[in-house]
């Protein structure tokens, strides 16, 4: 996914705050499975959601007001109830800019953890 880094994305020097950096994740990893014919709204209208269990972001290096990020994703792993999605932005020179993991969870609409549909695997499984 490429992500244009504008004036509202930035702190007072001119850097991306780090919080924003979680939008990022979030955008790529919508884009990722809609990529796939998934979409969040499709999963919440049949029941599942998916809860963030754990965050991790490494900042390499800043990513600046007018720069262009391009945000890898993938599945490290996942188990039944569990995907680990794995990322790597870099600037429009190629440069690390992050590197993050998100580990989420399945949940139903009660918040409860359930399992993986079946569709879900079957796209992981590719």
């Amino acid at each position: 996914m490429k992500r244009r880094v504008y004036y509202y994305d930035t702190d007072s020097s001119g850097a991306v705050y780090h919080a924003n950096y979680l939008k990022y994740l979030e955008e790529a990893r919508s884009e990722f499975l809609e990529a796939r014919g998934l979409t969040v709204k499709g999963l919440l209208a049949k029941g599942v959601g998916f809860a963030v269990k754990r965050q991790e972001m490494e900042y390499k290096a800043p990513a600046l007001y007018g720069d262009t990020l391009d945000v890898e994703v993938s599945v490290k792993e996942y188990t039944p109830y569990r995907i680990i999605f794995s990322y790597r932005l870099n600037n429009q020179e190629g440069r690390l800019v992050a590197k993050a993991e998100t580990d989420l969870v399945c949940v139903g609409p009660d918040l409860k953890l359930i399992e993986l549909p079946p569709e879900i695997k079957a796209l992981l499984e590719k």
